[in-house]
């Protein structure tokens, strides 16, 4: 019967849970070859860089079984039971990584050290996270860390230096892979010297990078099955090594073959530990990666074939290693069968290749993140793929990785020296994300009960393998300390200089009480057209508005003070992404609007931005008028009703009827009048093969009888100034440190902060603004 009268039955619990175990399924097979690549391939350098230079006590069978069954203990702990049951649990609606982590903490406590935060910021959808409780507010540890900035800072600093630590992994992941592959050559042909495989390693690595531009999206296809094809394939090497050389070796499963194996090497066996900890290489990606997946899809994946491919494989090739102990240089080249031996090649290097590259754009990410919070210089920020969200490519960092990454390769030229740095980071980015996930444990879950014990188990077990990863810093490990700490370094002054610059601003704002002195005219003839100033604060009047007017005589008839700030979410929606609001009573026509973006949103992906803005100013005086409760003239309610307004306009629809047609043939076009939402208005770009063809939009106001005659000349008013032209204003700023500034402060501000200003995309780059309708103003700040 409901059939005939066209309506579908609907869809059973059975059916739903079907549909989302088919997307999961699908996402888990995707996930494989973008979040896995990494961890796969660790099995190519593990007990080389374990066993490799030892003295002679170390190389012995229960040597050789005591080293599995930390590997295999250490795959447990970590991977498993650390990130697939507990820190994919902490995600930022979707995204991870140590940024989402500080996200969730700068949004249930006062850490965030720039001061550009907002009521109405807590209002948006993504800004809540599980159910707050009434005793977080008064927790004495939270009230300690908000009042000592001290604190702030070093939980700051805690984070660029986990960052820094991934940027590193970026340099030396695709250096310690690609190496580690090529090096099967030497097996197969002892003739070749080690010069001609860093050479070869070099022009794929080079390659590597070229191709970056193209984005992942292009290759994607080929990630997922190569690594499904090389964990099969160690997989079942594993298994035919365990039968075929030792099958002892399942009894290292125990934990008691580490008490021996410690017994035996005693100090040996811990500074082993520093090749150990690489099989666990890559496990980070696993919560950085997951915005792209689901925690479902990821933990699926891991616990039904990474984790049983990569214990097996360790199994075999310890098998392999207890019988023939003088094969640790080449130990998994040689624990190869023979018949097998070239096509296992093939498929390791294109493995190493495909984790590189999952690395690379990982990294790609993370400096889009810290610039998002004002931790790092503007950079120019391409989209690689128009169907994956997040997939972005920076050139200036790739061109920087890779002769890096080339310097390192070159420079080191073996895997041992490569691999001692690796560890290093990796598991300094671990160990990170224990302290935040610790955090987050007390704020966010409210479970501070459990912190304690979570930081004492994994603290510990990192704790020891950073001990002994420290020790090797003259033979490698001082690379990420060094590149970490230049990036670190970098960061830090950037989001110190620009701190100080935003509270300059807020310092020198621009008194409302003058400009009500001057009028509705500014004192100053007010030509056709809209002025969109740009400025970091979110409320009051920038000082640029005053040099602008006391150095010019005119001005725009139409003024909207911009300002684009990021908020402590992944992603603002575009229904939420404009706060409107007024700065003046309404013959001054001016306005401002707050564009908020998400550290994981690309600024100007909106669309056409000038048509948006004008259709949400439209909104708001139409909602200004039909509530008259917020329409009193006090000057200083102007901004304070900006998110009342504004979070109440989602949704709505203007009177405003937008006609659109083509700029190339505007006489076969017929013009079609229909009246647009916010959503609308972002198709006023369409693609159209290589390039983009721009449409024009114009603004007509209907005839309504009902229509309030104030509101109606403001609407007309605005029309008028959109026909005559939009010009952007921004501030050509020179900051420099005042003379009775510190020594160290001059240094920072005067030398590193102006060298990276001057030496970064400027502003309107980075803001998409158009370089024809551009006017810069010059500042000095003196901080």
């Amino acid at each position: 019967m409901e059939q005939e009268i066209g309506i579908s039955p609907p869809k059973i619990p059975s059916q739903i849970s079907w549909i989302n175990l088919s997307r999961n399924l699908l996402l888990a097979y995707q996930s494989v070859g973008v979040v896995y690549g990494d961890l796969s391939t660790s099995p190519l350098y593990v007990y080389t860089s374990t066993f490799k230079g030892k003295r002679q006590n170390l190389l012995t069978e229960d040597a050789v079984f005591g080293a599995f069954s930390l590997i295999f203990w250490t795959l447990t702990l970590i991977p498993l039971l650390k990130y697939v049951f507990i820190v994919l649990n902490a995600d930022d609606n979707g995204e991870g990584g140590t940024f989402a982590l500080y996200s969730l903490l700068c949004r249930h406590a006062k850490f965030s050290l720039l001061p550009n935060q907002q009521a109405a910021d807590e209002e948006l959808s993504t800004y809540k996270y599980g159910h707050s409780a009434p005793t977080a507010a008064t927790s004495p540890l939270k009230r300690f860390l908000e009042k000592h900035k001290k604190l702030r800072t070093a939980l700051l600093l805690l984070v660029l230096s986990g960052a820094s630590m991934v940027i590193g992994d970026g340099v030396l992941t695709p250096a310690m892979s690609v190496l580690s592959a090529v090096s099967g050559l030497r097996v197969a042909d002892n003739k070749l010297k080690e010069g001609e495989l860093v050479l070869l390693a070099c022009i794929i690595l080079v390659g590597l990078f070229a191709l970056q531009h193209c984005g992942t999206h292009k290759v994607a296809f080929l990630f997922a099955p190569v690594v499904f094809i090389w964990l099969f394939t160690i997989f079942g090497i594993g298994i035919y090594n365990t039968i075929h050389w030792n099958p002892k070796i399942v009894k290292a499963l125990s934990p008691h073959y580490i008490i021996r194996y410690f017994k035996e090497t005693g100090k040996d066996g811990w500074l082993s530990l520093g090749g150990i900890l690489l099989c666990i290489t890559g496990t980070e990606t696993m919560f950085a990666d997951i915005g792209h997946f689901t925690a479902f899809s990821v933990r699926l994946v891991f616990t039904c074939v990474i984790y049983p491919c990569l214990v097996m494989q360790y199994m075999g090739q310890a098998a392999f290693l207890s019988i023939n102990l003088k094969s640790i240089e080449n130990s998994f080249y040689d624990s190869i069968p023979d018949p097998v031996f070239w096509p296992v090649f093939v498929i390791a290097t294109l493995a190493a290749i495909v984790g590189s590259q999952a690395v690379i754009t990982a990294t790609f990410s993370i400096v889009k993140q810290c610039h998002a919070l004002g931790c790092f210089p503007r950079v120019k920020v391409v989209h690689t793929s128009k169907h994956i969200y997040g997939q972005i490519y920076i050139p200036e960092i790739n061109w920087i990785l890779m002769i890096i990454t080339l310097a390192v390769t070159i420079g080191f030229g073996d895997t041992t020296f490569i691999g001692n740095a690796y560890g290093l980071a990796c598991v300094t980015v671990m160990l990170i994300t224990s302290c935040l996930m610790a955090l987050v444990i007390t704020f966010v879950w409210q479970k501070g009960l459990l912190a304690l014990p979570f930081l004492l188990l994994f603290g510990f077990i990192e704790g020891m393998y950073l001990s002994s990863a420290f020790t090797k810093v003259p033979q490698g490990g001082w690379v990420p300390l060094m590149l970490s700490l230049v990036f670190m370094l970098v960061m830090y002054v950037w989001h110190y200089g620009t701190r100080k610059k935003y509270n300059f601003d807020l310092h020198n704002k621009v008194s409302l009480k003058w400009i009500l002195g001057l009028g509705p005219s500014l004192g100053i003839v007010r030509v056709p057209g809209i002025g969109l100033i740009y400025s970091e604060l979110a409320t009051g009047v920038p000082s640029i508005f005053s040099h602008f007017v006391t150095n010019l005589p005119a001005f725009h008839k139409v003024v909207v003070f911009v300002c684009v700030k990021s908020v402590p979410v992944p992603y603002v929606s575009h229904e939420e992404r404009f706060l409107i609001g007024r700065i003046c009573p309404r013959p001054y026509r001016m306005y401002r609007c707050i564009v908020r973006y998400g550290y994981k949103d690309i600024p100007g992906d909106d669309g056409d931005f000038e048509n948006l803005l004008i259709k949400s100013i439209a909104e708001f005086i139409e909602m200004e008028a039909v509530e008259p409760q917020h329409s009193n003239s006090e000057s200083s309610s102007f901004d304070g009703r900006m998110a009342v307004i504004s979070t109440r306009t989602v949704g709505q629809t203007s009177s405003l009827i937008v006609s659109e047609h083509d700029d190339r043939d505007l006489n076969d076009v017929t013009q079609t009048s229909r009246s647009l939402t916010l959503q609308s208005l972002r198709s006023v770009y369409e693609d159209e093969g290589a390039h983009l063809r721009r449409r024009r939009v114009k603004f007509q106001l209907p005839q309504s009888p009902t229509m309030d005659p104030g509101v109606r000349d403001e609407l007309l008013d605005l029309i008028e100034a959109k026909e005559a032209g939009v010009a952007y204003i921004m501030g050509h700023s020179y900051v420099k440190a005042r003379r009775s500034s510190s020594f160290l402060k001059k240094i920072s501000i005067d030398i590193g902060y102006s060298f990276l200003r001057k030496n970064c995309r400027g502003p309107s780059v980075a803001l998409n603004i158009p370089h024809i309708s551009l006017i810069e103003v010059g500042m000095i700040y003196y901080v």
